[in-house]
């Protein structure tokens, strides 16, 4: 992420960081980017980390200025209720993400809990690398959380661009992750925009 880049997408007010270490084996953003993007904006900060021990995180992340904290279920069935409490006293929102093939009624008890999270990540792509092509077949997913749960936060990842928005949001999904489509664009801001517009025009499934 360049300087530009940067720059360009704090002028649409929230930026989506893929904290990648060892879940996936591309390593992109950590706690110091995190730290400097927050000297500059109070931009929403979300990170969506696909590593195997989150609960190492969680301070390194709060301390940086992290506004949401995305952990994946695959690897946190035994402690995720430790884990959203960490991320809660560190100031963060939590999130759950869950990759294409794991079965959504996963992430139930995480979303019913006396301690919830607040949001869930739907991955329409096999996590790791951009450029890869939208999975359509995952918003049944996203159909079946927004018909279960009317007002979570659900989020999508994974080949979102001009082509697949209108898909994505009337499906349900309100919080939308672009990255290919957005930093290949001259006009990045232009895309957000147009995205956002698509997700608050969208038809709510009821």
């Amino acid at each position: 992420m360049g300087k530009f880049s940067c720059y360009a997408l704090i002028a649409v007010e929230i930026i989506f960081i893929k904290t990648i270490w060892h879940f996936v084996p591309n390593l992109t953003i950590g706690a110091p980017v995190i730290k400097s993007l927050r000297k500059h904006t109070k931009a929403y900060l979300d990170c969506h980390l696909m590593v195997t021990n989150p609960l190492d995180y969680v301070e390194p992340l709060g301390d940086a200025g992290a506004s949401g904290f995305t952990f994946h279920i695959e690897v946190t069935k035994e402690n995720w209720q430790e884990l959203v409490e960490r991320i809660k006293s560190k100031g963060m929102r939590p999130g759950v993400s869950l990759r294409p093939g794991t079965p959504i009624e996963e992430v139930y008890p995480l979303i019913e809990s006396a301690n919830p999270v607040e949001m869930v990540l739907v991955m329409t792509v096999e996590p790791g690398f951009g450029g890869q092509k939208f999975m359509p077949e995952m918003m049944d997913k996203v159909r079946t959380l927004r018909k279960k749960y009317p007002s979570l936060d659900i989020e999508v990842d994974g080949g979102l661009g001009p082509s697949t928005i209108d898909m994505a949001a009337s499906a349900g999904a309100n919080c939308i992750v672009a990255g290919s489509s957005v930093f290949g664009s001259p006009k990045p801001a232009e895309v957000i925009s147009a995205m956002r517009k698509a997700v608050d025009e969208a038809p709510r499934i009821v």
